[in-house]
């Protein structure tokens, strides 16, 4: 399974009837990384008069957390647009920042929706993105003489050896990308070693 994420900070204005809506990406997996975010950006923008937000973490078509807020905005006008746009967009560990400056003139319910949306629409069509990759983790016992195959197979599908312990066997712990499981698999029937998937 892989989705893609953001490759790191980006930001994109738009200017509604004299309001500045200035929409800013980055990459967040955690509560941690998003309140962090937030507080850069209000930091950065002190004078703004709203800043709203909304992130995804994991997988895009199956989040992990997903959460929002108006800042102040009439409710339902500036979150939920964002969180919308994320929840479409096939971009997941991402979090949408839009700064408001308030031009003078009200844009009602429904420009703010469609305001906020296209600010945060305008940053993810822009937004530099990588393919992330999730892997499994196996857990493999073999005997010595298949270690450096299994290696190899790991990295050419790949995947990572995250640790190797040696008793009387080979206790392998890979990470391994979900379209190798099944070859892996298949050989632990043919080759003869065993085989646990998390």
């Amino acid at each position: 399974m892989s989705y893609f994420i953001p490759t790191g900070w980006h930001q994109t204005r738009l200017e509604i009837k004299k309001s500045a809506f200035i929409g800013i990406a980055q990459k967040v997996s955690d509560r941690e990384q998003a309140k962090a975010f937030l507080e850069q950006t209000k930091a950065a923008y002190p004078d703004a008069r709203h800043h709203c937000w909304a992130y995804l973490f994991g997988d895009p078509n199956q989040p992990k957390s997903v959460a929002m807020a108006d800042d102040g905005e009439p409710s339902g006008t500036a979150g939920k647009p964002i969180l919308n746009v994320l929840q479409h967009n096939q971009v997941g560990d991402v979090m949408v920042v839009v700064v408001r400056y308030f031009g003078g003139i009200k844009l009602g319910a429904g420009g703010l929706v469609r305001a906020y949306s296209g600010s945060a629409q305008t940053t993810l069509e822009s937004l530099p993105i990588a393919e992330h990759v999730v892997l499994t983790k196996c857990c493999v016992t073999t005997d010595f003489k298949h270690e450096q195959f299994l290696r190899h197979f790991t990295h050419e599908h790949g995947g990572k050896v995250s640790s190797v312990n040696y008793d009387q066997h080979v206790h392998l712990i890979l990470a391994l990308p979900d379209s190798a499981l099944a070859p892996l698999q298949s050989l632990a029937g043919s080759v003869g070693f065993t085989l646990n998937i998390d």
